[in-house]
């Protein structure tokens, strides 16, 4: 992989889960620089002060406009739009005001994220890739926010591959299916599965073990690869395609 060898990668939702994972798996690959962008500034900086390479940190949430705008994204050639929030709720009982807190974070914060790299990244022939998620591609009662926020940036994924060809730029997306990341924490059906199994640990084995046919969640650095993979040269030809990584949970 060794385009990425001098890369200057950005990276959304940096500071934990999939997000940190691929950060460690670029600055391990020889990434130059990585912009780290999340809204936990505390947790950003601890992670960030971990990694062998050069980094920049900006603060802040990805569906603010204006921190796009005041972005530093100087001799940007990759990026990682992964920031995301999970939220559950039946179509009949969901607020509106749930819908458009998802919809801000992982649609609209992905645009924005997107819009960013590609403006940032004309001429280098670099590649992006967005995490997207199983949900977007199979239907579940009470994933309707979540559920349709993933499906839009899959599409968001091909329609970027297609304006970015011209210019050299290959834009790709991961969808996992569950993966042991904290974006599970603050769920209530999650935080009741831990205390009836006793650990988080023993909860996310239960919850691959009911949930995949593979019997297990993924582990993020599992996708991290994928990510890094896409990146690369060894992904070369590839753009517009969809990566379901997902144990067999879509079958």
């Amino acid at each position: 992989m060794s385009n990425l060898s001098a890369s200057i990668v950005l990276i959304t939702g940096a500071a934990s889960g999939i997000g940190a994972a691929t950060a460690t798996a670029l600055a391990g690959a020889g990434a130059r620089k990585l912009i780290l962008v999340d809204r936990d500034e505390d947790r950003l900086r601890d992670f960030a002060f971990t990694l062998p390479c050069e980094r920049q940190l900006i603060v802040g949430d990805v569906c603010d406009e204006s921190l796009w705008a005041a972005a530093d994204l100087t001799g940007l050639t990759h990026a990682v739009v992964n920031a995301g929030i999970a939220a559950g709720g039946m179509i009949d009982a969901l607020s509106f005001a749930e819908w458009r807190r998802v919809m801000s974070v992982n649609l609209d914060g992905a645009f924005l994220t997107l819009q960013a790299a590609m403006r940032a990244m004309r001429g280098s022939k670099g590649a992006i890739v967005l995490t997207a998620s199983a949900a977007g591609i199979k239907a579940e009662p009470g994933i309707a926010a979540y559920g349709a926020s993933k499906a839009a940036v899959i599409q968001l994924a091909r329609i970027a591959a297609k304006e970015g060809a011209t210019a050299g730029i290959r834009v790709n997306c991961v969808a996992p299916g569950g993966v042991a990341t904290p974006i599970w924490s603050d769920a209530p059906f999650f935080q009741d599965l831990v205390r009836s199994q006793g650990s988080e640990e023993a909860a996310f084995a239960a919850l691959g073990s009911q949930a995949t046919p593979l019997g297990r969640l993924a582990t993020p650095e599992e996708i991290a690869a994928q990510i890094v993979f896409l990146l690369s040269d060894e992904a070369a030809f590839t753009t517009g395609a969809c990566l379901v990584s997902d144990g067999g949970y879509s079958l």
